[in-house]
């Protein structure tokens, strides 16, 4: 029995021999067969990365989401708190009410200095008429005197009643010139109130963009990756709170050889295989390719050190096809990127057969 054993075990060892030549003559002769013309590298799918950051510092009251939840462009995902915000606009508010109160009072203002010019221009002609009739008085005087008819004593009252009217019309121009001047002040504070009117209204304006900005929103689709902050903390001027992947611009970044690499061209199409989903092959095309080596060895003198150059290449999902299956796109999943290097080389049946569309 045992001699039969021993016989048995080495014609099974020479079967598994024999199969395990023929399986690697397959890959190197039919499996090269299979993908003649085709080059391909593992990666992983991947996505651009969005914080969603808090504008002022602060502390965040509400987290409206959970990791993994998709979520949509302008779509509330967290609160921080406002109570100093809100305190702060009402005071504003009430300054802005103050102010409206000192314009309203420059106003009154102005229009009483306006008042008291329109009354001293009139107070002027009053005093030119007086003085026409003070002139005409005087000058009757004058020759009812040369004549004998008149007392000396009267013309020169009547003199000094022409002397005076005039000195009144001197007068009564300068409180117009003083009128004016009070006018001018009189709009210059109005502007000056207008002004802290308008910075009063900025002040309110500014207060309630905070606030807004309180409310901090999705900028894009995506699906939340995962929390940086947590209800109650306080986080400074520009702290993240959540970090979201955006799903609409989606990549596969792999390495490819130095031959192969440099017969890239940027818009070559390119086929992705993930190993949780190998049924499906998604289309995708050359967005990137490195203009630096990795794994470069410090001195490059041989073929087969140069064979060890590898560079990085990235392939995008397109757009529409994202937003079609939005809700099913995954980062993170590893899989096999396929580069045809020669467009009239066909592609072989399984990178065709199960093309998401």
């Amino acid at each position: 029995m045992t001699g039969q054993w021993r016989k048995l075990l080495i014609r099974i060892a020479v079967v598994l021999a024999l199969a395990a030549l023929g399986f690697a003559a397959w890959q190197k002769f039919g499996g090269s067969n299979r993908d003649k013309g085709l080059v391909g590298g593992n990666g992983r799918i991947e996505a651009v990365e969005i914080d969603v950051a808090a504008k002022a510092a602060g502390r965040v009251r509400e987290i409206l989401v959970r990791e993994g939840d998709f979520v949509t462009a302008g779509q509330v995902v967290a609160v921080m708190d406002t109570e100093v915000l809100e305190a702060q606009l009402r005071e504003a508010e009430a300054y802005y009410r103050q102010t409206q109160t000192a314009i309203a009072t420059e106003r009154s203002q102005l229009a009483q200095r306006e008042s008291e010019k329109a009354a001293t221009v009139a107070a002027v002609g009053q005093r030119e008429a007086e003085l026409v009739n003070a002139r005409k008085r005087w000058e009757r005087s004058a020759e009812l005197a040369a004549k004998g008819a008149m007392s000396q004593q009267e013309t020169d009252d009547d003199y000094t009643g022409f002397q005076s009217a005039a000195a009144a019309i001197s007068s009564a121009r300068a409180q117009v010139a003083a009128a004016e001047a009070a006018i001018a002040t009189a709009r210059t504070r109005v502007v000056g109130a207008g002004s802290m009117v308008d910075a009063a209204r900025a002040t309110i304006e500014r207060i309630q963009a905070d606030i807004r900005d309180s409310a901090l929103k999705a900028p894009r689709d995506g699906r939340v990756q995962y929390k940086v902050a947590q209800v109650g903390e306080v986080v400074g001027a520009g702290g993240r709170v959540l970090s979201l992947v955006d799903l609409s611009d989606v990549y596969m970044t792999f390495f490819l050889p130095t031959a192969a690499a440099g017969k890239v061209a940027l818009g070559t199409e390119v086929r992705l295989v993930l190993d949780a989903a190998p049924r499906y092959v998604i289309p995708a095309r050359v967005s990137f390719v490195s203009d630096v080596a990795q794994f470069t060895p410090k001195t490059v003198e041989t073929a087969s050190e140069r064979e060890k150059l590898m560079f990085r290449v990235r392939a995008q999902i397109p757009v529409e096809l994202l937003k079609k299956h939005i809700t099913r796109v995954k980062t993170g999943l590893p899989g096999m990127a396929y580069v045809r290097l020669d467009t009239a080389t066909p592609w072989p049946e399984r990178l065709t057969t199960g093309l998401v569309q």
